[in-house]
This record gives structure tokens, C-alpha cells and sequence, in this order.
């Protein structure tokens, strides 16, 4: 009897430094987080702009995983509307292939409701070149579209 009761000890006493641990872990989060109102947090490190860090979720979180799923959606979406530019798009007078708003925004808006995002993304991430820091539908119909690299090129990155 007196085994069995020692052995229970010893899981409760497990138990209890696994608790004591997420306890020490998560006050130190707190003396760190901006916005704890926690007593002694006023000693908290001083955030700096410049650390690569900064504005970024803990590595391993939830919202690091959800972060970086949406990331790869992202990724996906672009690779698609690059190869739908590829499509529909015809070579210019410098040899890179080209569409017109118009046309990308009847074709693609049956595929996705995002593009004027994803192609300020592609943009940002020089995929692609347009005149104008938003498209409009009707309005900018007549802005082309120039792609930057292939989709092969793409898939690789």
C-alpha cells in the first residue's frame, strides 16, 4: 500500500512543478507584454523597432502557426494569379508579358474575390508592375498589368 501511495506522490508531485513551471513562464510573459498591468511589469524590457523581433508572435504560439498558415495561402493565391496573368496576358514591346485590368478583373473575380490585394502583394513582392496605388473596376480597366518573372520562377522562390 504504502508503494502505491508514494508512486501517487510522485505524480502529483510531477504535476505540481509542471504547474509551477507554466506559473514562472507566464509571469515572465507578462513582465515583458506592454499591456500587462501586472505588479513589477513596469520593469519590463523597453521594445526596440529595430529588433527583428518586433511586431512578431512568439515562435510556436497559435497565432504564430495561424500567421504563417495565412502566409502560405497567400503564397498560393499569388502563384495562381501569376498564372492567370501568364494566360491571358500577351507579350509587349519589351518582351514581358502584359494584361489589362479589365480583362484580369472579369476572369479573375470568378476565381477570387482578393485581387486588387493580391496584386498590390504581388507588387510589394515585385511579381508584377502597375501604374496607380489602387485599381478600380471600370475606372482603371485600361491600366496594364505587366508581369515581372515567370510562374515557374515563382514556385521556386
Amino acid at each position: 500500500m504504502s508503494e502505491s501511495t508514494s508512486f501517487g506522490k510522485q505524480q502529483l508531485d510531477s504535476k505540481i512543478a509542471i504547474w509551477k513551471q507554466k506559473e514562472v513562464e507566464h509571469k515572465e510573459k507578462q513582465m515583458i507584454n506592454p499591456f500587462s498591468e501586472w505588479e513589477g511589469a513596469s520593469h519590463r524590457q523597453k521594445l526596440d523597432k529595430d529588433d527583428p523581433e518586433y511586431a512578431r508572435p512568439v515562435a510556436g504560439t497559435m497565432t504564430d502557426i495561424r500567421g504563417k498558415a495565412a502566409g502560405r495561402m497567400v503564397s498560393r493565391e499569388i502563384e495562381e494569379l501569376i498564372e492567370v496573368i501568364e494566360r491571358l496576358g500577351r507579350k509587349n514591346e519589351e518582351g514581358l508579358i502584359c494584361v489589362r485590368f479589365g480583362v484580369l478583373f472579369e476572369t479573375y473575380t470568378r476565381i477570387s474575390n482578393k485581387l486588387v490585394g493580391m496584386l498590390m502583394r504581388a507588387r510589394k513582392q515585385g511579381l508584377v508592375h502597375f501604374e496607380g496605388e489602387m485599381l478600380w473596376q471600370r475606372r482603371d480597366d485600361h491600366v496594364p498589368i505587366t508581369l515581372l518573372v515567370s510562374s515557374s520562377d515563382v514556385k521556386h522562390k
